[in-house]
């Protein structure tokens, strides 16, 4: 029997090859989205996973509340570590010191190139539980040793054996390599730590460390500190016994209410996120946000084989009535409809699984992941078979139990009808997905706008042809001078400058100034940007009043600029007012000889820092290069390249453009809209392959009508409107509901940034003009192909 309902399934889904093609390809596209989306949510979901202990391993956070805002942040005083270290033994582990991932130079011989690593404690390969490959997790007991990733060791060495071999790192130490450790996932925190050398190394060779561990510098926030707590430990019982360990040592910050406590690595991906009142505000919204688009398409999909699989049966309803006739059970009619609709889930879950093969490399360079179907993972199949049976036992459900109760008699005499109300349910269907799709599309509209009013904002410099250099050897920082003149004699360069940061990072902030007029109870913070003198010519940047730093002013060898955001946070009316005073700081005088125009040097969608740029060249860690606009780019880098060897022959010449590195700002909204913007698309294909069918049948079952109307004189353009009038009205409807769900969405979502664009009428106009447009391509290629059949035919059988 069960072979009888195959053949015959088979028969009808040929028969009404356009209707299953819409059917089966609309489902598959549908389940396709949702499987894809599905893999996106595991691998965030899985991040971090890789490592055995991931369930206790945390990091060292803390919080302050300083002028009403809450901020997080990961980074500790030097002294945390071995204050965690000896005073709570019981509730850690491993406590591991970290400064931060950071591009260094590493050499054998002359194979020289720049990768990421760490300075980190010698338990950290064994808290990460690193899969070695050579040595053993022990290999930072050394000071002067490095572990290295299998890829950077391959990179150094080719084929030849790495262990025990000495390279050099920045040009200045001698390590050993003590152990090959596999390349970590790409899901996880650390996947781009390609090496380690000991904290201890660090720490002799870096004297502000050194200085900042022996004077217990509790104010200092610049490394992080990562923990594995105890077995018999949990991390809001350890959280409640250091959190005041920062307020123990450091009381004069009790203002700020700093508070310390355990980031669980389970968190620190999804849920390592916070707005300014201190509110959770991490990854896990576009978690949530991609899962229910995902269930949405597939809801579309579903409503979508629904809505035709009952459009069809009724025009089934007389083989009903005779199989009836000869005998047919009712159980065998409904066994014959459900394994109809199981066999078309079934071949649209097969042709799903086959455009997830092929469109999978592309949704991984869009979401950027390294992600690969579940073919072994028992709960993948699970989920894909139960999906595909609950949806064929729905979509077959309405022919299965509602026509096989019909009485043949009636049937074949023509006196049972589907009833006036039959396409109610169908309408409603689709006004849902609709509203789903309208919905999406000015969701996209909205995410697309935010970030191009972001890109819209004024900057306060000129990043064009400005290229930034890390300081990492000695060789740069003391023949700086030198390096300068030979660049600025080649002609491919306009200016130069050396500082703390480059234009698009702002990596410090500070406090304890003091100048005229403060309020003795205002605790300020400030960005802070140690520069050359040449800097502001070099960026570009604006002044309101005053001027630049000049070397034919003594006094601009301890010269400070403010930017617009600082001379008000100083209570300041006019630049005037503030020009040629004295700020104090660290037991230097500083003399502001200008305001400029705020820079945006952190996220481009918050308010500016307020920001002190002063002249200091002790502190450089960049070098800020701006290209000759007059020559080539390439031109000018190989130049610049050139004289960076002789001056600094040890390492390669690595460079960065500022316009790349602010682009790269805005990488995760651009992400998010790319994919928002596709599964939009997506969705309004699989609604209107839906629209197609039904408009399809709407035609069909109209035909004799359509006929009558034209012998009475209906022209092409009035049957047009006609049938795609009713088509209009069901996406109208759905255009006024989708309004006000879109609007409240996201108007809370722009709420999160405080640079942000307004939500306009247009865009829900454009929205409801462009699904109407769409929704009457769709069904006008069948209105029109009926309102031009021939009468005649139509009404023959009349």
């Amino acid at each position: 029997m069960f072979k009888n309902y195959i053949k015959i399934a088979f028969r009808n889904l040929y028969k009404n090859k356009g209707y299953s093609a819409i059917n089966i390809g609309g489902l598959a596209m549908g389940m396709a989205v949702a499987i894809m989306i599905g893999l996106w949510i595991q691998d965030e979901f899985s991040f971090d996973k890789y490592h055995q202990n991931y369930g206790r391993i945390a990091k060292v956070m803390q919080t302050v509340d300083f002028e009403g805002e809450v901020f997080h942040g990961g980074y500790m005083p030097a002294p945390m570590g071995s204050e965690l270290r000896n005073h709570y033994k019981d509730d850690f582990k491993y406590v591991v010191m970290s400064s931060f991932n950071s591009e260094h130079i590493l050499a054998n011989g002359n194979n020289k190139f720049t990768r990421k690593g760490n300075y980190l404690s010698a338990e950290a390969p064994e808290m990460f539980s690193l899969k070695m490959l050579k040595g053993t997790r022990a290999g930072l007991k050394d000071q002067a040793s490095v572990m290295l990733s299998a890829s950077v060791a391959k990179a150094l060495f080719g084929a030849a054996d790495p262990m025990d071999k000495i390279i050099k790192l920045d040009n200045r130490h001698d390590v050993r390599v003590t152990g090959v450790y596999e390349d970590l996932p790409y899901n996880t925190e650390f996947r781009d730590l390609t090496f380690i050398v000991p904290w201890d190394l660090y720490v002799s060779t870096q004297d502000w460390v050194k200085n900042a561990i022996n004077n217990a510098e509790w104010n200092n926030n610049s490394w992080q500190v990562l923990t594995q707590i105890s077995d018999h430990a949990d991390f809001e019982t350890v959280s409640s016994k250091i959190k005041d360990i920062k307020l123990k040592h450091a009381p004069e910050i009790a203002f700020a209410k700093p508070r310390i406590y355990l980031l669980p690595m389970s968190q620190w991906h999804l849920f390592s996120g916070w707005d300014k009142h201190g509110l959770p505000d991490g990854r896990i919204q576009y978690v949530w946000l991609f899962g229910i688009i995902g269930i949405f398409v597939l809801l579309l999909a579903s409503i979508n084989f629904m809505n035709l699989s009952t459009a069809r049966s009724e025009k089934r309803a007389k083989e009903v009535g005779i199989r009836k006739a000869i005998g047919s059970m009712r159980s065998q009619l409904i066994n014959q409809f459900l394994s109809e609709s199981m066999m078309v889930v079934a071949l649209a879950f097969v042709l799903s699984l086959l455009l997830v093969v092929v469109l999978l490399p592309v949704f991984n360079e869009v979401a950027d992941k390294q992600m690969n179907v579940l073919w072994t993972s028992p709960w993948f199949w699970v989920a894909g078979i139960a999906f595909s049976l609950v949806t064929g036992l729905i979509s077959g459900s309405y022919p299965a139990f509602y026509l096989s109760s019909f009485q043949p008699v009636k049937v074949l005499k023509g006196a049972a009808r589907v009833g006036r109300y039959a396409a109610i349910p169908r309408k409603v269907l689709v006004v849902l997905q609709f509203t789903v799709s309208v919905t999406l599309i000015i969701g996209t509209i909205i995410v697309f706008k935010q970030i191009q009013h972001a890109k819209n904002r004024p900057i306060g410099y000129d990043r064009t042809g400005l290229v930034t250099v890390n300081i990492n050897t000695p060789e740069l920082s003391s023949h700086y001078n030198v390096l300068r003149e030979n660049l600025l004699r080649t002609g491919a360069v306009m200016e130069m400058s050396t500082s703390s940061a480059p234009a698009t990072e702002m990596n410090s902030s500070n406090s304890g100034f003091e100048w005229e007029g403060k309020d003795p109870n205002f605790k300020e913070n400030f960005g802070t940007i140690a520069v050359t003198h040449d800097f502001g010519k070099t960026v570009g940047w604006q002044f309101v009043e005053g001027r630049d730093f000049s070397r034919q002013f003594s006094t601009d060898s301890s010269g400070m600029v403010l930017n617009e955001t600082a001379l008000k946070y100083m209570k300041m009316k006019r630049p005037s007012d503030i020009i040629g005073k004295t700020v104090k700081w660290q037991n230097t005088s500083y003399t502001v000889v200008g305001v400029i125009r705020d820079m945006v040097m952190d996220s481009p969608f918050k308010p500016v820092e307020p920001t002190l740029f002063m002249v200091n060249y002790g502190w450089a860690n960049v070098i800020n290069i701006k290209l000759n606009p007059t020559l080539p780019a390439r031109e000018s880098l190989r130049k610049i390249e050139s004289v960076f060897k002789v001056i600094n022959p040890g390492s390669p010449f690595d460079y960065k453009f500022s316009d790349e590195q602010y682009a790269a700002k805005f990488a995760t909204e651009e992400r998010i809209a790319t994919l928002a913007s596709t599964f939009a698309i997506l969705a309004i294909v699989i609604s209107c392959l839906g629209l197609f069918g039904l408009a399809s049948f709407t035609a069909e079952q109209r035909t004799k009508e359509i006929g009558v109307r034209k012998v009475l004189g209906a022209s092409v353009a009035n049957l047009w409107a006609l049938l795609s009038g009713d088509f209009v009205v069901l996406v109208v409807i759905s255009c006024v509901i989708s309004a006000p769900i879109a609007y409240y969405f996201l108007n809370g979502w722009l709420l999160k940034y405080e640079y942000r664009t307004n939500i306009s009428w247009w865009i829900f106009a454009s929205a409801a003009v462009g699904a109407i447009v769409i929704t009457l391509l769709t069904v006008s290629y069948q209105a029109i192909r009926a309102a031009l059949m021939n009468p005649v035919k139509s009404l023959r059988s009349e």
